[in-house]
């Protein structure tokens, strides 16, 4: 088979969220590869026909139980695996990352997940092992501060 008549591989979006509960943040316990048994952020696969929040906010429910409102959106982030310079990876995900306010629930694993959990934000962040989500973890955290501080006048 030649280049021409080879399947076309696309990213497949994702979605997720920093939940946050005061000063503690949601983290799952992933079940399945990729990065399974890792902490990592509630997620997944957004589905036809919903928005990348409504997947969002879909993936929170079905794997932790609990509910939040979304407040911004932290970034647009490719999850590739492991490739050599100039070859796509084994697989190829599209994150889109929302930081969110918890509303209610408390975490249950469910879903795709084995553990379901708040941690004060250091722990959280140090129990991540992906650089990125430490990063979007951090960035929410700042974007929620920007928000709560007091607007000066000109």
């Amino acid at each position: 088979m030649n280049d021409n008549q080879s399947p076309r591989r696309q990213p497949t979006p994702g979605a997720g969220m920093v939940v946050f509960r005061g000063d503690e943040v949601l983290l799952i316990k992933r079940g399945k590869p990729p990065y399974e048994g890792q902490w990592s952020l509630p997620g997944g696969k957004i589905e036809y026909g919903e928005t990348a929040a409504e997947g969002a906010l879909r993936e929170l429910s079905e794997e932790t139980g609990t509910t939040a409102r979304i407040v911004g959106l932290i970034d647009v982030i490719d999850s590739i695996g492991l490739r050599e310079d100039g070859q796509p990876g084994d697989w190829h995900y599209l994150l889109v990352d929302f930081v969110g306010i918890w509303t209610g629930g408390e975490p249950v694993a469910a879903d795709d997940v084995t553990e379901a959990a708040f941690f004060p934000f250091e722990k959280a962040v140090s129990l991540t092992r992906w650089d990125k989500t430490r990063d979007v973890i951090g960035r929410a955290r700042d974007m929620l501060a920007a928000m709560s501080a007091p607007q000066s006048r000109a």
